[in-house]
């Protein structure tokens, strides 16, 4: 072991645990003394023994494993690893306590530090004298007295919005609100820039330090063999199992009673479920966990709150469907016994005639979702749809500025571990022209095309039983509808509750099909999307893709597509096909030997609409919040059971311990929430227009969604491991991809789906009154019953001459009877004609607003160019001086500032007068 060797500098001191130290007070992170320090010990141990040294990393690893030559090979990689690490300026200490799961602590010493930060160009906090931030104060006298009305109405409209959102925020004493320094990226060389604190490491936050250690440990080599290239890495010791776990420590318990910390911080006043309508502390957030992980928060807040004007509209289109389901003439038409209209049957031989007025619920039902309003609301989800994308934009911008991303280079990213595993074997060997590594190289034509070529294959594969089982549920409809419609001959005559309850199923027949068809539907997605995850893993391995980057943006693409054909698929369906090809009385169409689904007698919206309320509500409020919610829970009693524990037991455990019995934290964490997220953006802008109430149901699922996702990261995982990201990745170009779907389909749906068009073509062409009476007669067709061929004409009783059917076809009296009508065709060019207006208009709109909204706001632009210029008019000032052998003092340094401060206010002070004469000038004038 390394603690034999004279040259490894680490202490092997048994660990000093004291149960009491966990009920005892912490103080705040950024600590400016050795006492502070050691006055936080007492809350949680994160020092090495001497009480100092903070510990930054934890590695543990399991000390016996079942073949003693994978022993000894994991001992002498790690023995290696470790002198690699103390080589580099880290210090390590180890926890020897028990015979399963040794530790090793890791602390990041000052020099390491300083020298990493300039390595990795990390932003730290300027001198406040060099800082603008009160520039507005200094200047304030500066300003223009006149102020424009603009000004004025933007000003009104923030206080407005800052009234109507108070009522959400955090208490400010509570969570203190992080203010932005003024930063400017790490040099040993100009640390008279820098804010330095009395315990100069205190200047590198925790984030930053573990940070700086995980890109060290990524680096440092576990083996003295330089022909293997490619053992270095703690991926890659981990996936040797040379290691078992390598984490950053949490800082702090989360429990109630517990002493105040940076963890039970977040978990008070962001994971509780007493913050439900709290607004997320973003930058607490970053700063426990990271740039990536706030950047999510910060997303799926920004997405929650801009779901408010949307769930409102929805909620108002709601209300004004139910005001006038009532109201509604052709519902009322169908309502009506006395048209005694005879409708065809629903199915060959076994189902009766039928009469229109039996599908009155039905009809007024769909009206709730089938008005003028529809139209409304999808040109306005259209609208949203690109506001949301070019207000995040915006909000990133700010986000990345605040958080010190602006200049953010993704670093040139190692191959995966698991890619070098499968190619050890490989002789063949290519010069990364990159890196200049010699790395084993794969024939693409040979080698990957006939991988990718499989893989590929077997996604069409997926996606068709996806299809399949859409298509099961249609035989499903069909064979119980046709059923339900027997139930009326059978039920028996005396008035019973069986006989009242037939009664029931019998008129609401398609409704109970519709519903049923559609929770085993919901059941089959589930299945599917379960198998789905396991065989897009699976197929991404067998491609064995290089970086993680590029099997991220694979196993992203495969799943996304995989899940839109599963989740999508039915509604599609019902939405662009179902009533479509059904054909009519005489001449049906068939598949599998069966009729075709027909529309109800309102049309397939109100179908459309039960379809997505299930499968969306379903997914979001059921499939999700069982898997984050319950399935944890029950895992995590599980394990107190099997483990069991005693009180003396867990508090003797160290912090290490303790986390260390926490589930990981896995790559693909962000990846599911981000996919649902997707997922449920798509339920809402693409088939928005026949659930109006979608954007409800995912507002409550989001505000229950953040508190689940905070939970399971406090409580139920090992910290992860920080990582910084500028933006949300790959998933804006998917949000950009599916709000231009969107388009498109909500303008078929209103066409096609919706009786808009018809009842308008109505209105405009073949009303005699201007008014909507006489339209359900002129909407549906005539059928001579005689035109029956033998093996379809229905069995029953009912001497019927005529029945009718929606359709616009010629009467059977007309010389091309049973063909398509004037009508019809009328109608099809009114269809056509609306998706073209309405997807050029909200094009033309949404790309007008996308112009005339900047990704960047001007006043941040302005702040940018603003600290670097300051910045490096004295980094220029300072070095001359340097150069002429003056010494540069804190003084120095703010007597320059103090000059570019004098700079700004005179040109301020220029521009306003000569503002204020312009205006006065041009009031004289009028």
């Amino acid at each position: 072991m390394a603690e034999d060797e004279e040259n490894v500098k680490l202490q092997m001191l048994p660990e000093n645990d004291d149960p009491i130290a966990e009920n005892l007070n912490n103080e705040p992170d950024d600590l400016n003394s050795n006492s502070e320090f050691k006055t936080e010990k007492k809350a949680r141990d994160m020092f090495f023994n001497d009480d100092v040294r903070r510990i930054d990393f934890i590695l543990a690893y399991i000390p016996t494993l079942n073949n003693k030559e994978d022993q000894e090979k994991s001992e002498k990689a790690r023995k290696v690893f470790e002198q690699n690490l103390i080589g580099e300026g880290l210090e390590l200490e180890y926890c020897l306590k028990n015979d399963e799961v040794h530790f090793v602590k890791v602390h990041v010493t000052l020099e390491v530090l300083t020298r990493y930060a300039e390595i990795l160009k990390i932003r730290m906090p300027m001198k406040k004298s060099l800082v603008s931030e009160d520039m507005k104060q200094k200047f304030a006298r500066l300003e223009n007295p006149v102020r424009a009305v603009r000004t004025r109405c933007f000003e009104a409209l923030a206080y407005l919005s800052n009234k109507f959102w108070a009522p959400f925020q955090l208490d400010p004493e509570i969570v203190p609100h992080v203010t932005r320094s003024f930063t400017c990226p790490y040099s040993r060389d100009k640390e008279y820039l820098f804010e330095i604190p009395d315990h100069k490491e205190d200047m590198f936050n925790n984030v930053t330090r573990s940070l700086i250690v995980d890109f060290i440990l990524r680096r440092k080599p576990f083996s003295d063999d330089t022909k293997q290239t490619y053992s270095f890495g703690i991926k890659k010791m981990l996936a040797d199992n040379h290691y078992s776990a390598a984490y950053p420590l949490h800082e702090g318990h989360w429990k109630p009673g517990s002493p105040p910390n940076a963890r039970k911080l977040l978990y008070d006043n962001w994971a509780h479920w007493k913050m439900f309508f709290k607004f997320q502390p973003h930058n607490h957030i970053r700063n426990y966990y990271g740039e990536k992980i706030g950047m999510y928060f910060t997303w799926l807040g920004f997405y929650t709150q801009m779901l408010v004007p949307i769930s409102i509209t929805g909620l108002i289109i709601f209300i004004y469907g139910c005001a006038i389901m009532n109201t509604s003439y052709p519902g009322n038409e169908i309502c009506n016994p006395d048209l005694n209209i005879t409708m065809c049957p629903l199915c060959d031989v076994q189902c009766p005639y039928w009469k229109l007025n039996e599908s009155c619920s039905h009809a007024k039902a769909s009206r709730i979702f089938d008005n003028g309003a529809t139209v409304f609301f999808a040109i306005f989800m259209s609208l949203w749809g690109t506001l949301f994308l070019e207000f995040w934009k915006r909000k990133q911008a700010v986000i990345q500025h605040k958080w010190d991303l602006i200049d953010f280079v993704v670093e040139e990213e190692p191959p995966r571990p698991e890619y070098l595993a499968k190619l050890s074997s490989c002789k063949k060997l290519k010069v990364n022209r990159v890196t200049g590594l010699q790395e084993p190289h794969v024939p693409f034509w040979t080698k990957r095309f006939p991988i990718f070529l499989m893989s590929w294959s077997l996604m069409f594969f997926l996606a068709a039983i996806a299809i399949g089982a859409v298509v099961g549920v249609i035989a499903y409809r069909v064979s119980v509808l046709a059923a339900l419609n027997l139930l009326d001959k059978q039920a028996p005559t005396n008035s019973t509750l069986a006989t009242e309850t037939t009664k029931v199923i019998f008129e609401n027949a398609s409704l109970v099909t519709t519903i049923t068809a559609a929770l085993i539907n919901l059941i089959v997605i589930i299945i599917l999307n379960m198998i789905y995850s396991r065989l897009a893993f699976w197929l991404t391995d067998l491609e064995n893709l290089r970086t993680q980057s590029d099997y991220d943006d694979s196993i992203t693409l495969k799943l996304f597509s995989l899940q839109f054909v599963n989740y999508y698929s039915s509604i599609v369906y019902i939405a662009f096909f179902k009533g479509r090809f059904v054909g009519r009385p005489g001449d049906y169409n068939t598949l599998f030997g069966a009729r075709q689904e027909e529309c109800g007698s309102g049309g397939c919206l109100i179908e459309l609409c039960i379809q997505l309320a299930i499968i969306m509500t379903g997914k979001q409020l059921i499939q999700n919040n069982i898997v984050e919610i319950v399935i944890p829970k029950v895992i995590k009693m599980v394990k107190r059971f099997l483990r069991k524990e005693t009180r003396e037991q867990k508090l003797a455990k160290s912090p290490w311990e303790k986390d260390y019995t926490l589930d990981p934290a896995q790559n693909t964490s962000l990846f599911y929430e981000y996919l649902e997220m997707i997922l449920q953006f798509g339920f809402l802008t693409i088939f928005v227009a026949a659930f109006p109430l979608g954007p409800i149901f995912a507002l409550l699922n989001n505000l229950i969604e953040i508190r689940c996702d905070a939970l399971k990261f406090i409580t139920h995982l090992r910290r992860p491991m920080a990582e910084r990201a500028a933006d949300i990745g790959i998933w804006y170009n998917v949000l950009y991809s599916i709000s231009r779907i969107a388009v498109v389909s909500n303008a078929f749906i209103i066409a096609l789906t919706s009786d808009y068009i018809p009842r308008m073509t109505y209105l405009s062409a073949y009303s005699k009154d201007g008014s909507m009476t006489g339209y359900i007669n002129h909407s549906l067709a005539y059928f001579n019953t005689s035109d029956f061929e033998p093996d379809h004409r229905p069995v029953s009783s009912d001497l019927v001459e005529i029945c009718r059917y929606r359709d616009f076809r010629n009467p059977p009296w007309s010389e091309e009877k049973y063909a398509y009508s004037e009508q019809y065709w009328h109608i099809l060019a009114a269809r056509l004609a609306f998706v073209v207006i309405f997807e050029n208009v909200v094009v033309v709109m949404t790309s007008l607003i996308a112009w005339l909204i900047p990704d960047m706001p001007a006043k941040l632009k302005k702040r940018i160019r603003r600290e670097a210029y300051i910045t490096n008019e004295i980094v220029i000032k300072t070095e001359l001086m340097r150069s002429h052998g003056e010494e540069v003092k804190s003084e120095t340094i703010e007597a320059l500032a103090e000059e570019e401060t004098k700079k700004y206010s005179a040109t301020e002070n220029d521009e306003n007068t000569e503002l204020i004469h312009r205006k006065k000038d041009k009031r004289s004038y009028v």
